[in-house]
């Protein structure tokens, strides 16, 4: 069985990791386990950031806040809501396409760089973070960062460090930004649309003066299984529009009058809107309990639909967009199909594919995240040797995910 430490202070973290340092004995860093895409390397520990949880400093009117990098992401969000606010990146939950248990935690969020629906207007996780603590793999206790925007102390650092998946240091604590709760939200539904006319109706939606703050279309094979089935027949292309209750009907009239050349239009109003882009930004559809390879590919919005137009003339393939079109949900049928998917976004002006699940054999052979240029492959290891001179922490599927 392999060993997991749960530290209960960042003291107790730093020593662990010292006592690691001159045994060589490597870590898997670990939040609440909920969206680790691979298992722990053979001679590798856990070391688990869950005993260090709790919310240290909340300013709801500079709307900041500080937790510890264990605590419970439900927790975060449950202060949060007390006051109307909330995270503005929307961070997403993989339990269910990864078959996945436990809680996820604050400090797996921004490791991870965890984003979803809102993220193209919005920015991602790493946008809303301000500032961090964290050892690194000598032991020792850094800060990065403050507590309000206009301190920029140590801001690329900060950065960095998100979206690294715990390869270079254990976060301990991290201050983020937040956003107030919109009053109501929206969305605007165009059906029966094809790919290639829902990025141009998303693009068009984009163009606006409205503020979309959700862009995503929802292919036939996939519409059913959004929204309790209340989506009309047809493949939905979704726009969601938020804020003051007046703001969102004048908006709300101005898209779907311009979305009416599209197609037919309709709109699901505040709880059917939340319940679709809460499955949007989970990927819902592919929760469906099999190990069929699935992956999330970012490339440029109208670069999506030529993607996955191009892989099913060689392949069988399931996929929904999101970010206006910029990131792909894509199941594959049978295999991976690794190094054709990637020769493909290359193909479609670069971009990124990371491979979600697949059976364990599987993922052992593929390499999850982006392959990297020379160049940056050189500078990453640079980066590694920096906060983490002895290699402690390991992290498998490959390179650093960004």
């Amino acid at each position: 069985m392999t060993p997991i430490h749960e530290p209960l202070s960042e003291e107790a973290a730093s020593r662990l990791v010292q006592v690691a340092a001159l045994s060589g004995s490597p870590f898997v860093i670990r939040g609440g386990g909920t969206r680790s895409l691979h298992g722990v390397p053979d001679g590798a520990e856990v070391l688990s950031a869950r005993g260090l949880s709790g919310i240290v400093a909340y300013n709801p009117a500079e709307m900041t806040m500080t937790a510890r990098a264990g605590t419970p992401l439900e927790v975060v969000e449950a202060a949060l809501a007390e006051k109307r606010q909330m995270l503005a990146f929307e961070p997403n939950d993989l339990r269910g396409v990864l078959g996945a248990s436990g809680i996820p935690t604050i400090g797996g969020v921004f490791a991870t760089n965890a984003s979803g629906p809102r993220r193209f207007v919005a920015g991602a996780a790493r946008d809303s973070l301000l500032g961090l603590r964290f050892v690194n793999g000598r032991g020792e206790v850094v800060k990065a960062g403050g507590r309000v925007m206009k301190n920029v102390t140590g801001l690329d650092l900060v950065k960095l460090l998100a979206g690294s998946h715990g390869s270079l240091a254990l976060l301990t604590e991290v201050t983020f930004r937040l956003l107030p709760v919109p009053e109501t939200a929206v969305t605007i539904v165009v059906s029966d649309l094809n790919d290639a006319e829902a990025a141009a109706a998303m693009a068009t939606a984009m163009s606006m003066s409205v503020e979309v703050s959700g862009a995503a279309h929802l292919p036939e094979s996939v519409r059913g299984r959004f929204a309790g089935g209340a989506l009309p027949q047809g493949a939905a292309t979704v726009l969601r529009l938020e804020g003051l209750a007046a703001s969102v009907a004048v908006r709300g009239e101005k898209l779907a009058a311009a979305m009416a050349r599209f197609g037919a239009v309709s709109r699901l109003e505040v709880e059917g809107t939340r319940r679709l882009w809460r499955e949007i930004r989970d990927g819902a559809p592919y929760a469906d309990g099999t190990p069929r390879p699935l992956w999330r590919v970012s490339v440029a919005p109208v670069a999506g639909q030529q993607l996955v137009a191009a892989l099913r003339l060689e392949t069988g393939v399931d996929a929904f967009y999101d970010w206006q079109g910029g990131l792909v949900w894509l199941r594959m049928e049978a295999d991976p199909e690794a190094a054709l998917l990637r020769r493909y976004v290359k193909a479609v002006g670069g971009g990124h594919a990371t491979l979600l699940r697949a059976r364990p054999e599987v993922l052992a052979a593929t390499q999850a995240f982006q392959p990297q240029t020379e160049a940056v492959t050189a500078l990453q290891a640079r980066v590694k040797a920096a906060f983490d001179p002895h290699n402690l922490f390991r992290m498998s599927g490959g390179a650093i995910a960004q």
